[in-house]
């Protein structure tokens, strides 16, 4: 599937070309205030307003998900925030209440099902998934309690994936540049494909984000997220 943003993958050369970077620290300290204090402020309006808006749907999501499965109602993931800082990402349950424990079983009973894990860090007909839960995960409405996260500081409405700390390996050098920035609810890779993606492909496009980021960027991504979730279809999501 190709990126709905092909300048993005055309610009970056591949990951071994790239240059050492500075470290996350010290990008941090080269942003421009004016334009992080400019995205905050958007991040917490914006989530205010989604919050305060969609408590109803919150609020029915929350029950669906309760009563459908034993288990409790969210799902926290520890994940890795902007200059390294470990956060626990917010999510509604989509899995079986022991999904973590049950994951060394499944990847015992499948070959296959071990070399998916280890090249995607997930699943594409993973057993320990709910029915509502597969249902939210492809309507990326499962991702609606990190607005939770925005307001807190650990996230932003678009950034690069949030990562979990056996990814970071895959970013190599890259790392530093992508944890500059605050990890976001929706990006580019989010848009252009998802898990339809090479793993590459979804580095550079996060890579891509965190030096070339703009206000009219992520103006962009978030109408094309929105798109993604009132009309969910096979975009990569699972």
């Amino acid at each position: 599937m190709k990126s709905s943003f092909p300048g993005a993958a055309q610009r970056l050369s591949p990951l071994a070309t790239i240059p050492a970077d500075p470290t996350a620290h010290r990008l941090l300290a080269s942003q421009s205030l004016r334009g992080r204090v400019i995205k905050r402020a958007g991040d917490i309006v914006f989530s205010l307003g989604v919050l305060s808006l969609g408590a109803p749907v919150f609020l029915v999501l929350a029950v669906v998900v309760k009563l459908s499965s034993r288990g409790s109602v969210f799902y926290v993931q520890r994940r890795i925030g902007r200059g390294y800082k470990s956060f626990g990402c917010i999510k509604f349950r989509t899995m079986r209440k022991d999904a973590d424990r049950h994951l060394a079983s499944v990847l015992a009973s499948s070959e296959e099902l071990r070399a998916e894990f280890a090249r995607d860090f997930k699943l594409k007909a993973d057993p320990r998934i709910t029915p509502i839960g597969r249902f939210l995960r492809r309507s990326s409405l499962d991702e609606l309690p990190q607005f939770l996260n925005v307001l807190q500081g650990q996230m932003s409405v678009v950034g690069p994936r949030p990562i979990v700390w056996d990814e970071l390996e895959r970013y190599g050098r890259s790392m530093d540049a992508v944890l500059a920035v605050r990890p976001g609810m929706t990006g580019l890779w989010q848009v252009s494909g998802r898990n339809n993606l090479s793993y590459p492909n979804r580095v550079r496009l996060d890579l891509h984000y965190a030096r070339t980021r703009t206000i009219w960027l992520d103006l962009q991504i978030v109408l094309r997220t929105i798109g993604v979730v009132l009309f969910p279809r096979d975009r990569g999501a699972y």
